[in-house]
């Protein structure tokens, strides 16, 4: 590959679909995993922050010199930290201990101020998430700061819907079945609506953490899959994103992240495990010669400190 881009920003996309071979029963569908570890910051995420910052660039919320503010579990800040660097914005982070180190120092590195707020033990629950967004709302009334608010801004959807298009052509429209855990719900509503654009025979199955199901009228709980599971009903979700909801723990999550780095060699977060559960569930069900796709969300690089 020779062509020479501009800045990092146009890595931004296009990433490659592996099929998995080890861990895939005989007797199943063909899992494709989408290695979205092949952006800039190994995570699915610079594609939303650059969608996010790039609308509020062309509509006037965000000037020059500007300053940006959002609260994440790692992977949103360290994409969002990416993006500011590149485009010369000042980047203020609510983040917490609940999440790897090693997200947070990246973010540090690419200049980003960091707020941390505690948490319980460790643990992602619904007062966490919503004690970081009370934060986030606090400095972007302090600093005058533009605030991309992750979990209620639908420019995130822009992204997604890229990807969405590269899977189908990637796939030469064969495509079956397409399974993401949910987080702010931005990717697996956006991938939906472009499959759905081309099919509507695709079944879209969405993921949450087994202790904490509110997707699926669960009780709200506390659970380790970084990234998912925000303890509420996220406002981008919709009831007819999905044709069906799948829960898995973080147990599950975890065993399936040591199976695919041993078996696969694809090192992985644990919200990939969880996906990767599920579509192996709908596998099942579909059975031989169809095609599912799910998505590694981002590298186990992330998340080696834990």
């Amino acid at each position: 590959m020779n062509e020479i881009l501009p800045d990092i920003l146009h890595r931004i996309g296009t990433t490659s679909l592996v099929s998995l071979h080890t861990i895939v029963p005989g007797n199943g569908a063909r899992i494709l995993i989408k290695l979205e570890d092949q952006n800039p910051t190994g995570s699915m995420k610079d594609r939303m922050a650059l969608a996010m910052i790039a609308a509020a660039e062309s509509d006037g919320r965000l000037q020059p010199g500007g300053c940006v503010v959002e609260y994440t579990a790692g992977s949103t800040g360290v994409s969002l930290a990416l993006v500011c660097a590149v485009k010369g914005y000042q980047l203020h982070i609510v983040s917490s201990d609940a999440f790897a180190m090693q997200k947070l120092d990246h973010m540090r590195y690419l200049g980003a101020q960091l707020h941390l707020v505690p948490s319980d033990a460790g643990r992602m629950t619904e007062k966490l998430t919503r004690d970081m967004i009370e934060a986030a709302r606090v400095i972007a009334a302090e600093t005058g700061g533009f605030w991309t608010d992750q979990l209620n801004n639908s420019d995130q959807l822009a992204g997604y819907r890229a990807m969405g298009a590269e899977i189908w052509t990637q796939t030469n429209g064969r495509i079956d079945g397409f399974v993401q855990s949910v987080g702010t719900a931005g990717c697996v509503r956006g991938v939906a609506e472009t499959l759905r654009h081309h099919s509507d025979r695709v079944t879209i199955v969405a993921v949450e953490p087994a202790e904490s199901a509110v997707l699926s009228g669960g009780a709200s709980g506390a659970h380790r899959i970084e990234g998912t599971g925000a303890g509420f009903v996220v406002p981008l979700w919709r009831q007819d994103i999905a044709d069906r909801m799948d829960q898995v723990s973080t147990e599950q999550a975890q065993a399936m992240v040591r199976r695919l780095a041993r078996e696969e060699g694809i090192f992985a977060g644990t919200s990939t495990g969880a996906n990767v559960i599920a579509a192996l569930r709908l596998a099942e069900q579909l059975g031989p010669g169809s095609t599912i796709v799910t998505v590694l969300c981002d590298t186990g690089m992330k998340y080696l400190g834990k």
